[in-house]
């Protein structure tokens, strides 16, 4: 998920916007299906993502990281907007917007990917899903691939249609996520392998369900194909997840940098190029596949990078939330790189950051230092991610 501007309500302001039933700074801003269903569950507050409201005030941040870790929540993510393309060329077409070989998806299969400009910058980094053979959704990030896919098809000379279809999803994550999903889907849910998708239908509503999630726990991302059912699905989730502790939640800042996930406009940009985030395995330099950023990212690799990803544990006090700048980095009074992502982990009982810095101060036990509010403050580069680094639990 990207940098957010948060946007936060009063007391006052939720209940006259609840009697009026509009949170509103004009059209340009959508409200998601299940807009109204996180206003009865308690959201307090939004922030704006691909142009649309998502909910990010539940309570207290950290009783959310343990509602997610301990049982479930259920996040409203209709956010994450899906660029569908289509048409007979809809393989060779998305094959050219990514440096990730594609040659071995299958249909009803995800793949995380990138998103690459002609510089080997990133302009985004989606969930990729085959519905069939010439039939594609990329359930993005924070920025505009719908703008950008539609250029690329005008000189690309394949026959594809692209277009952001009525689709909107939910995120089921925690422990206790798959025996909510079998009580509304049955005892067949659980063979839906890691990163494997399927369709469903749920009392009338058309539904695509994958194991995947923006919340390194195990969970499910609900699908939503007809936005005038959002606030009859997030109700009914919310009923058969009443034995297993269901709340309804955000995405949590805490646990995702703790499974060190990116967060667009954050952690990584136009700017930052794969090799840096260390996401080599998404590039495929050696065969004859075609995309765009092609012979960038080859001069890239083959000149080095100046600078890396790295993380970090801040030695001091826990941090009040995550950061909203971008913190420096010093080395011996030279800056150095910067704080992308950072905060306290209650369960390291630490404060975590992901940071970029020029490649020279990148080793682990590096000790460097951070400004923040004009403080001075000590840092040791550690290992990433910080907590459950192969996935074993979102996996499981």
């Amino acid at each position: 998920m990207g940098q957010l501007i948060y946007l936060k309500f009063s007391m006052c302001m939720l209940l006259a916007s609840m009697i009026k039933k509009d949170f509103g700074f004009g059209t340009q801003i959508r409200k998601s299906p299940f807009f109204d269903s996180t206003v009865k569950w308690g959201a307090t507050g939004f922030s704006v993502y691909n142009h649309m409201y998502i909910p990010r005030d539940f309570g207290s941040p950290e009783q959310n990281f343990w509602n997610l870790i301990e049982k479930s929540i259920l996040c409203d993510v209709a956010v994450e907007r899906q660029v569908e393309i289509t048409g007979p060329d809809a393989y060779k077409f998305i094959q050219l917007l990514t440096p990730r070989d594609l040659s071995k998806l299958s249909i009803g299969q995800c793949k995380y990917v990138l998103i690459i400009n002609d510089k080997g910058g990133i302009i985004n980094d989606p969930v990729l899903l085959r519905l069939a053979e010439n039939h594609f959704w990329l359930s993005l990030a924070d920025s505009d691939v719908l703008l950008w896919a539609q250029g690329v098809a005008v000189n690309s000379e394949l026959n594809v249609t692209i277009k952001e279809p009525d689709v909107s999803p939910l995120q089921l994550q925690g422990p206790t996520s798959a025996d909510i999903m079998v009580k509304l889907f049955g005892e067949d849910i659980k063979d839906l392998k890691y990163y494997w998708f399927k369709e469903y239908e749920l009392d009338g509503i058309p539904l695509i369900v994958s194991r995947t999630g923006w919340s390194s726990e195990f969970g499910y991302e609900i699908f939503l194909r007809d936005g005038s059912r959002g606030n009859d699905l997030y109700e009914k989730i919310m009923e058969a997840g009443k034995e297993h502790g269901l709340k309804p939640g955000h995405t949590s800042s805490i646990r995702r940098i703790e499974g060190g996930m990116l967060s667009y406009h954050a952690d990584a940009d136009l700017d930052t190029n794969p090799f840096e985030l260390g996401l080599d395995r998404l590039v495929n330099l050696e065969n004859d596949i075609n995309f765009i950023g092609k012979e960038a990212l080859k001069k890239i690799k083959k000149d080095g990078i100046k600078r890396k990803q790295i993380g970090l544990e801040i030695e001091c006090a826990p941090l009040e939330g995550p950061n909203t700048t971008f913190w420096s980095i010093f080395k011996d009074g030279k800056k150095v790189g910067k704080i992308t992502s950072a905060v306290y982990s209650p369960r390291l009982k630490k404060n975590i950051a992901l940071a970029m810095v020029e490649i020279d101060h990148s080793e682990i036990g590096n000790n460097l230092k951070i400004s923040i509010n004009n403080n001075e403050i000590n840092s040791t580069v550690i290992e990433k991610p910080f907590y459950d680094p192969k996935k074993k639990i979102a996996s499981s």
